[in-house]
C-alpha cells in the first residue's frame, strides 16, 4: 500500500495510522487482553449550498477517530477517542479494558477466525475508490448555481427552489487486530443535487434529483441534473386522488431500491438471530420469482459498496445471493454467524454492490415499455413514511406518482397509501425493467408488482 497522497487534504499519513494501530495493540497486550482490534480514521470535506441564486451555506468538516475493542476471553469492551495523543490513546485502551472486565461473557463474542481474514495481497488490491476533488467553496458554489439556474430556466412554472448543493468528501482509515489482520484504504464520495419547486400557493409541487460518484469526473453535468429535477417537479403539478382499489403497481427504479433493501434487512444476521424477520429459516427456499436473480460483487472498480474486506477485516467475495428466486446466502458478520451457528459471509458493515436482475428482461424494457406493461395501475415515484414491519413483512407506506390508463400516464396522484406484505410482494414481481439505476450500493430497474392495495379517496 502506498502512502496517502499529499493532495488528499488529510492531516495524517497512512504510515502514522499504521503506527497508531501497532502502538494501540501493544498497549492492549500489555494490559492482558486476549485479543484486540483497532481502527483509526480521518475524514475531510466541503459542502456548499445555494438558493435562488445566492450562496446560502459553506461547511467544512474534518473528523478523526480511534476506536479499540478489547477481549478478555469472551468479554468485550469498546472505547474511542478523537484525541490522538499517546496519553489519550492509553486512556482509551484502559477504558475499553475496564469495560471488558465488568461485561458479562458472550459465547458469540470475539474477533473473526484467522482463516476468514483478508490476506495482505487481498488488502493491497486497488479498487479505484479514491478520487480527491481539489475544489474550493467558490468553485463548488458556481457548480451548484449552474445546477439551480438550469432547473429554474426549464419553465416559468418553476417558481421557487429549496436550493442546490455540492459536496466533496474523502476519508481514509487503517485497521488491525491481534490475529494478524492489517488493512485500510482511501475513499471518496462527491455529489451534486437540487430541489426545485413548481407552481404556486397550495398547488406547489417539489421534486429533486442528484448525481453521486466516487470520481468527480463521473458526475452528471449540473445542468442535466437541474433540468431533470425540474421536469420531475413539473410533472407532479395538478395531482389528483384515486379511489381505493387493488391494482398493479410499478415502482420507479430509485424507489425499487428500497425493496431490495428490505430483502437485505430481512436476511441480515441481526434480524435473524433475534427472530425479528419475516424470512426466518429461508436459506434455500424461494423468496423471489423464478426469473429473478440477485448478484453481489464487492470488487467493482469505483463501486459505492466496494471493499476487499468488511468492517472486521473478513475478506469479501462475489456471490449469487438469489439464484432463480432461491435464497443462496444471508448477510452475516462474525458475531451474527456465531449466534446462528453459521460462518461469516463478510458483511460486518452491510451489503456490497447488489444487482437485482430478471431473466425475462430485454433491452427493450425501458421505462416507457414498463408503463405500457403496467397498462392500468399506479406508477410510484416517491415513498413516504417507514411503515414496514420487519417481523411480519407487513408493508404500508404513503406514496406519490402517476395513474396509468391504457399504458399511458394519465395524471399525477398524491395522498395515497399502498399496502401489502413483503413476502407476497417479492413473489408477485412480474417484471423488472432494463432501466437499471445505481442507488447507493444497490442497482435495480423499475419493478412491476402484480397487485397491491391502494388506499385513496
Amino acid at each position: 500500500m502506498t502512502s496517502t497522497p499529499p493532495e488528499s487534504g488529510f492531516a495524517f499519513r497512512r504510515e502514522q495510522f499504521q503506527q497508531m494501530v501497532e502502538d494501540t495493540l501493544a498497549m492492549a497486550r500489555r494490559l492482558g487482553a486476549s485479543d484486540a482490534g483497532v481502527e483509526v480514521s480521518e475524514g475531510v470535506g466541503l459542502s456548499v449550498s445555494v438558493r435562488l441564486g445566492e450562496l446560502e451555506n459553506v461547511e467544512r468538516n474534518r473528523d478523526k477517530s480511534l476506536g479499540v475493542s478489547i477481549y478478555l476471553g469472551q468479554r468485550r469492551g469498546n472505547a474511542s477517542t478523537s484525541d490522538f495523543s499517546p496519553a489519550a490513546i492509553e486512556r482509551t485502551v484502559q477504558a475499553a479494558y475496564d469495560i471488558a472486565r465488568f461485561t458479562a461473557e458472550d459465547p458469540a463474542a470475539g474477533l473473526p477466525d484467522a482463516d476468514d481474514l483478508a490476506r495482505p495481497d487481498e488488502v493491497a488490491r486497488d479498487l479505484d475508490l479514491f478520487h480527491p476533488w481539489a475544489i474550493d467553496a467558490e468553485h463548488a458554489a458556481a457548480i451548484a448555481l449552474r445546477c439551480e439556474d438550469a432547473a429554474r430556466a426549464t419553465s416559468r412554472l418553476i417558481t421557487n427552489s429549496e436550493g442546490a448543493g455540492v459536496s466533496a468528501q474523502q476519508s481514509h482509515f487503517w485497521a488491525g487486530n491481534t490475529r494478524g489482520f492489517r488493512g485500510g484504504y482511501d475513499s471518496s464520495r462527491h455529489h451534486v443535487s437540487v430541489s426545485p419547486i413548481a407552481g404556486r400557493g397550495r398547488g406547489m409541487q417539489r421534486d429533486a434529483w442528484y448525481s453521486s460518484m466516487r470520481d468527480p469526473a463521473d458526475l452528471a453535468a449540473p445542468e442535466a441534473v437541474g433540468r431533470y429535477a425540474a421536469e420531475r417537479a413539473l410533472a407532479r403539478l395538478k395531482p389528483r386522488r384515486v379511489p381505493t382499489a387493488e391494482v398493479p403497481v410499478l415502482f420507479e427504479s430509485t424507489v425499487a431500491a428500497g425493496l431490495l433493501g428490505s430483502l437485505v434487512a430481512a436476511t441480515s444476521g441481526g434480524a435473524l438471530y433475534r427472530k425479528a424477520s419475516f424470512l426466518l429459516d429461508s436459506l434455500g427456499t424461494r423468496v423471489l420469482p423464478e426469473h429473478v436473480d440477485v448478484f453481489e460483487d464487492p470488487h467493482v472498480r469505483k463501486g459505492k459498496g466496494s471493499a476487499m474486506f468488511d468492517d472486521e477485516g473478513v475478506r469479501t467475495r462475489a456471490r449469487r445471493v438469489v439464484d432463480a428466486g432461491l435464497l443462496e446466502g444471508y448477510f452475516l458478520s462474525s458475531y451474527s454467524a456465531r449466534k446462528l451457528g453459521l460462518k461469516t459471509t463478510g458483511h460486518a458493515g452491510g451489503s456490497q454492490n447488489l444487482v437485482l436482475t430478471s431473466r425475462l428482461t430485454t433491452p427493450g424494457d425501458t421505462l416507457p415499455a414498463m408503463i405500457r406493461r403496467l397498462r392500468r395501475g399506479l406508477f410510484v415515484t416517491e415513498m413516504m413514511g417507514q411503515g414496514i414491519n420487519g417481523v411480519t413483512g407487513d408493508y404500508s407506506r404513503g406514496a406519490a406518482g402517476f395513474w396509468v390508463e391504457d399504458g399511458v400516464i394519465a395524471y399525477p396522484v398524491q395522498e395515497i397509501t399502498i399496502a401489502g406484505n413483503l413476502r407476497q410482494m417479492f413473489k408477485d414481481i412480474a417484471w423488472v425493467g432494463a432501466d437499471a439505476y445505481a442507488s447507493g450500493t444497490r442497482t435495480i430497474g423499475s419493478v412491476l408488482i402484480e397487485r397491491m392495495k391502494l388506499a385513496g379517496e
